[in-house]
């Protein structure tokens, strides 16, 4: 009795059954990028005298490794920092902000041009709870802005940004970049990261 052969595979094909399982994955993958927190740096100043801050004009917030928020050296849940942070940028305490509509406390900032908000997180603070943070300290400077460009141009600071940006509005944009930067100088987002 002979011996049958045992039938081969055809593999001629594989090569090219794997080589479009490679493009289709490729095609098909879609490769996830960080986005970081978009700030802008302060040009670097060539100045040699030192700036003297007054304590006063420093708002602390520290973020500590629980995720827990020490502001002005008082326990303050996220929730109530944008209210607390407006209430320090807007307080106007020596008289020369006249468009400031805080309390006018002098043992708070003196006006927006001179408030600091500090910001201090521990190594082992969330990522989540950091930007949450940073969001609320940003959306207060954005809460004052949008306020004082409603009264004087009677849009919101994010509605004439956005104009700006947009290629097809009709109106000038010289005069629409003016108006942002006068807000921007009213209202200087002045935000530091203590290491």
């Amino acid at each position: 009795m002979a011996k049958r052969a045992a039938p081969e595979v055809n593999a001629g094909s594989m090569a090219d059954i794997a080589f479009l399982l490679l493009i289709f994955f490729l095609v098909t993958t879609t490769i996830e990028t960080d986005s970081g927190i978009n700030r802008k740096l302060p040009p670097m100043e060539e100045s040699e005298e030192d700036v003297i801050i007054k304590q006063k004009n420093i708002f602390t917030v520290l973020l500590n490794g629980k995720d827990q928020l020490l502001v002005e050296d008082e326990l303050m849940e996220l929730k109530d920092l944008r209210k607390a942070a407006v209430e320090f940028l807007d307080n106007g305490g020596d008289g020369s902000c006249d468009y400031c509509k805080g309390a006018r406390d002098a043992a708070s900032s003196d006006n927006p041009d001179k408030a600091i908000i500090s910001l201090k997180n521990e190594r082992e603070t969330t990522y989540k709870t950091y930007i949450a943070v940073q969001n609320e300290l940003v959306a207060a400077y954005n809460e004052l802005r949008d306020t004082r460009a409603k009264a004087l141009y009677g849009q919101t600071f994010t509605e004439m940004e956005a104009d700006y940006k947009d290629v097809n509005w009709p109106g000038n944009k010289v005069k629409l970049k003016e108006k942002i930067e006068q807000i921007k100088v009213e209202y200087p987002q002045k935000l530091s990261e203590v290491q």
